[in-house]
């Protein structure tokens, strides 16, 4: 049984934010002031938590817990396929260095066969105090997920493919707060519609981004029809960071330390995980300004000697055994890999 925690908040954007705090300072003050409105802000370091702390994702995440905000760490599951050990221990970090009240997994398959894994993910993270589970398969799963996550990400695509898309009757078996649609390249005319598109689905939380190419998540969402009001500088209309140029050739986020919309590497960043490309799921911006790289674990590495994390092991949900095995649960869906190694 999943342990109680806070109850969940009542704010119906989540917004995956993934542009540094030093890159665009204005765009994370912005979501300090939206304050309730928001669910929930996705910190997102390096496709995780990195492999160090970063003083300026810890700034950013104490004025948004000062506002109200809820904080999700951003977790990598590989479709099932990454160690559970791993998972754990990026759920941890964010735990430990951005005191963040529940976690975002990300690339969750569809199917059902890795349910149990992601049920015991979920029960593993509560344990270690990330209350809210956020699961994103970024379509309708089965409906099994529903009942594993605190909120389901059961749409992730552009506006134009949105409008297109449809909701499986087991979704009315559920409450509106379970559901969350992500949606981007949404052009200022349909900033709305998303939002009323959203509840006629049976989904109380979203976000509608102008962002396009391969982190359309690197600015503000629309909010009430208009960008979300950034305090001081604001945002290009297309997501990009203030002063930036978002078409610069090559400044794909996470090659080799790039920021978005920036053609100038970040020094002694190494290469990160690349992100997806136009019409795919969130990306990353690699690592952090005045990092060393090591945010982004090298091919082969775990944490800690044992991969064992520390104050687990003596949880009532057996921690030791839930950690064995890689999980690979067969191929993930034909959609690009996060990983660059």
């Amino acid at each position: 049984m999943t342990p109680a925690g806070p109850p969940p908040a009542s704010g119906r954007l989540l917004v995956p934010l993934y542009v540094h705090p030093a890159a665009d300072p204005a765009a994370w003050a912005a979501l300090a002031a939206a304050g309730p409105r928001v669910r929930g802000v996705v910190l997102n370091a390096a496709d995780g938590p990195g492999q160090r702390p970063d003083p300026a994702f810890a700034g950013a995440a104490e004025r948004l817990r000062a506002a109200g905000v809820p904080l999700l760490g951003y977790v990598d599951t590989g479709y099932g396929r990454r160690a559970p050990r791993a998972v754990v221990a990026d759920i941890r970090r964010h735990r430990r260095w951005y005191g963040v009240d529940g976690v975002f997994l990300d690339q969750v398959p569809a199917h059902a066969a890795p349910l149990p894994h992601y049920r015991r993910l979920v029960l593993l993270a509560k344990a270690l105090g990330a209350w809210t589970a956020v699961l994103n398969p970024g379509t309708h799963p089965d409906p099994g997920y529903a009942r594993v996550a605190d909120l389901l990400v059961t749409f992730e695509g552009t506006w134009e493919a949105y409008r297109r898309a449809g909701v499986p009757p087991w979704t009315a078996d559920h409450p509106p707060s379970r559901f969350c649609h992500l949606v981007y390249a949404v052009p200022p005319g349909a900033a709305d519609q998303v939002a009323r598109t959203a509840e006629t689905r049976g989904a109380a939380v979203h976000c509608a981004v102008p962002g396009e190419g391969a982190n359309p998540w690197r600015g503000l969402p629309w909010l009430d029809g208009a960008p979300l009001p950034a305090a001081g500088a604001r945002s290009g209309a297309d997501g990009s960071p203030p002063g930036a140029d978002a078409s610069e050739p090559g400044s794909r986020p996470g090659a080799r330390g790039v920021l978005p919309g920036t053609a100038e590497a970040v020094p002694g960043a190494g290469t990160s995980r690349l992100g997806r490309p136009a019409g795919a799921r969130p990306g990353q911006h690699g690592p952090l300004p005045g990092a060393d790289g090591s945010g982004i674990r090298p091919g082969g590495s775990r944490p800690g000697a044992d991969g064992i994390l520390p104050g687990v092991s003596g949880t009532p949900f057996g921690v030791a055994g839930a950690l064995s095995g890689a999980g690979g649960f067969g191929s993930a869906p034909d959609r690009a890999p996060r990983r660059a190694w």
